[in-house]
């Protein structure tokens, strides 16, 4: 039998927990707050369906069943009517019709199945990056982004936000970069920073479904674990009165 060392074991997992945040300080990139709200039942909606119509047409989320959408207050007819576009019942997976070998061909990579990305990104993560794609001619799909440096994905909501560019500006010996809107789309910013909302609260909820519920439970258990200490204690009191 080998000899574990317990400090070995503390130090990995200490770098297990601080590497993500060690990593994503080392690249520099400044991170927007995620505005998303799981009890906005609205807003959940919006988002599954720009996530459908957008995001489905090449990621899929195979973890994921349309007929769960009904936790966000969409019935069966609604889902057929407005979401099920990809798959035949409520009850099937949000897979995607395009096969993993086309979409390699086509994008150089397989996309990534989107089901648990917001727990392996965070929201923060996935807000800012939505909102970061640029004009860049050097690039085989003509983008880039500030979060995702030679990202392979084409901006695909470009319409809906219009055209960015990077402007670099020099201060002193440093040089600082920023985003400029070169070309309007049918939103403005406001209205596109919502609708990004949207689908990263829709995101959020779709890595954890049963998060809410989870909670909500939570409570209770720890309520009921608080009122049981108190019985518990008094009983304990009243067992050992005598030898006390």
């Amino acid at each position: 039998m080998g000899f574990v060392n317990m400090n070995i074991i503390k130090k990995l997992l200490l770098l297990a927990l601080v590497a993500p945040a060690v990593a994503m300080a080392s690249s520099g990139v400044h991170l927007d707050k995620a505005p998303y709200d799981l009890n906005d039942k609205a807003s959940l909606q919006r988002g599954a369906k720009t996530f459908v119509n957008y995001c489905l047409n090449c990621h899929s989320a195979s973890y994921m069943r349309y007929n769960r959408l009904q936790d966000i207050g969409l019935t069966n007819d609604q889902i057929k009517e407005n979401l099920l576009f990809a798959a035949e019942k409520v009850g099937e997976t949000m897979d995607v019709a395009m096969s993993k070998k086309d979409a390699k061909e086509f994008f150089g990579a397989t996309p990534p199945d989107l089901t648990v990305i917001s727990r392996s990104r965070g929201a923060d993560w996935l807000y800012t990056y939505l909102r970061s794609f640029y004009r860049d001619d050097s690039r085989p799909t003509g983008w880039n982004n500030t979060v995702f440096d030679k990202v392979g994905m084409p901006h695909v909501l470009y319409e809906m936000q219009g055209e960015q560019v990077m402007h670099m500006e020099k201060q002193g010996e440093h040089e600082t970069s920023h985003l400029t809107l070169a070309k309007a789309g049918t939103m403005t910013a406001p209205e596109y920073d919502a609708a990004m909302s949207d689908l990263v609260n829709y995101l959020v909820y779709m890595g954890e479904p049963a998060q809410q519920t989870r909670m909500r439970l939570g409570v209770f258990v720890l309520l009921f674990l608080g009122v049981f200490f108190v019985i518990a204690y008094y009983l304990k009191k009243e067992f050992w009165k005598d030898i006390h």
